[in-house]
């Protein structure tokens, strides 16, 4: 063990916020040893900003609850910990740990409970990763150094503790935070990772409940390197673990949201984590409705059921909460509105709750190339950007283009039956009477072909009645229903 001066690593309590001070003066103040540890301490000698700051103790979590009453809460079982709230901020407050004196795993080697004291010599041994075992008291200006992370830290080196292939067995998770953490710093991987981190290995992370497995993926979506860590879940074979019917190929689609979500939280802008699952499983998605629509179900409900299927199977890897479940299905069933909207629903669409998160999904869609949004991403795009008027126009220019192309189908439809028609037909007609373009003129030719069959069928049974037979031009008489009598009568 090395003791460093903290100015000598780049640290000082005015790069602390208050919360954690707080936190360590209190514990300190009760008669207890209290450090910062962690991801806290390794951002701040990288220069970065760090999220959250985790305190050490060898006060159990009974006595920081004693220290701090109602403004901690005890949780976990596997790892029992201390949350301590100070103010709106929550600091995650862990006892010394010392090696199990009786392990409790699972057949693959993983620890099950982990609730053993001990002293800080102990403690860093439990950690994983060498950049992750530094001590910083930032009262007394020192840092405690037992592995050399210094060392490692400045040579961008992620490095275990331990034999990797143990530490992997005793918590297969430490995996996805290989790659996380090798993707946000930059790090090499140490070799001696590499050479165990095959996809033999990651079949352990079947035996890693679904839950956390969701946690820890939420942590891959929001640590604003996604675009850089996805090839890494391929190349480690990490991606068929987390994603039931997702193909591991990054496609445009997922590339752009990639790189939308890592711009998103570099400028400070909030994401949704579900938003990024909605993208990863859209094509699954549309493959589930082709399926149901191929059975004649229709699309309203096959959209629904297929929603439902895809969740649910990938819930057998990653359990999305429910309310993470209807975001990304409600993102799915704006697209179908925002492709075709009606133009009287056009305003109140722009309002709805979920609207901003629809309108993001489709224009990255179009932006990476497909085609069957119709630009109608950018059309929504300039549409928010008006004025109350130039938004009217707008709609009306919408619902001219609408009709027109409702016109344009329907004729083609009709082309292509009257083409049908021909080619079955034994007689074809030597000159094409034009269609009437006035709704009385249609009616009337209506009427007069009604007319026209009625008459050759008759005939052809020998009943006599032709198309001038006054049964044919007979009108409906209104009848006075007050002389009528409903029901029984006696």
């Amino acid at each position: 063990m090395q003791t460093l001066r903290a100015s000598k690593c780049g640290l000082s309590t005015t790069q602390l916020p208050a919360y954690i001070l707080d936190v360590i003066d209190a514990l300190t103040k009760a008669g207890y040893e209290a450090y910062i540890v962690g991801g806290g301490v390794r951002d701040l000698m990288l220069g970065l900003n760090p999220k959250d700051f985790d305190a050490v103790t060898n006060a159990t979590p009974s006595q920081v609850k004693e220290v701090f009453g109602r403004r901690c809460r005890i949780i976990g079982r596997r790892f029992e910990l201390a949350h301590v709230y100070s103010g709106r901020e929550l600091v995650e407050v862990a006892t010394f740990r010392a090696p199990p004196k009786r392990a409790v795993t699972s057949a693959a080697g993983m620890i099950l409970r982990d609730n053993n004291w001990g002293t800080i010599e102990q403690d860093f041994a439990r950690r994983d990763f060498s950049i992750n075992a530094l001590y910083y008291q930032p009262r007394k200006g020192i840092v405690l150094d037992f592995c050399h992370a210094v060392d490692d830290i400045k040579s961008k080196t992620l490095r275990l503790l331990g034999d990797p292939t143990v530490r992997f067995e005793e918590d297969p998770v430490r995996m996805l935070r290989t790659l996380r953490f090798a993707a946000k710093l930059n790090f090499n991987i140490d070799p001696a990772i590499l050479e165990i981190f095959t996809p033999e290995m990651t079949q352990l992370l079947r035996d890693v409940s679904p839950h956390r497995l969701y946690d820890e993926s939420q942590k891959l979506f929001t640590m604003g390197h996604l675009n850089r860590v996805l090839p890494m879940l391929i190349d480690f074979g990490i991606w068929r673990q987390l994603f039931a019917d997702i193909k591991p190929d990054i496609t445009p689609f997922i590339e752009l949201a990639a790189k939308n979500t890592d711009q998103r939280i570099a400028i400070g802008k909030t994401i949704n984590p579900a938003f990024f699952y909605a993208v990863l499983l859209w094509k699954p998605f549309l493959e589930r409705c082709d399926f149901y629509l191929s059975k004649g179900v229709i699309p309203a409900e096959a959209r629904a059921q297929a929603g439902l299927d895809v969740l649910k199977r990938q819930a057998t890897r990653t359990v999305i909460p429910r309310f993470a479940e209807t975001f990304i299905r409600e993102v799915w069933e704006m697209q179908t509105r925002l492709l075709n909207p009606k133009p009287q629903q056009i305003a109140a669409l722009s309002n709805h709750a979920r609207f901003r998160a629809g309108f993001d999904f489709l224009l990255l869609r179009e932006r990476s190339g497909d085609a069957q949004t119709q630009e109608m991403g950018t059309w929504w795009d300039q549409y928010q950007t008006m004025s109350t008027d130039e938004k009217e126009r707008a709609i009306g220019q919408y619902n001219r283009q609408r009709a027109k192309s409702r016109r344009k189908a329907a004729q083609e439809e009709h082309l292509e039956q009257q083409l049908n028609a021909a080619q079955t037909a034994e007689i074809e007609p030597l000159v094409n009477e034009p269609e009437p373009r006035s709704r009385r003129a249609r009616k009337a030719k209506q009427q007069e072909d009604a007319r026209a069959q009625v008459a050759s069928t008759s005939s052809s049974n020998g009943s006599g009645i032709g198309a001038d037979h006054p049964i044919l031009k007979r009108k409906r008489v209104q009848r006075d229903l007050s002389q009528v009598i409903f029901g029984p009568t006696q």
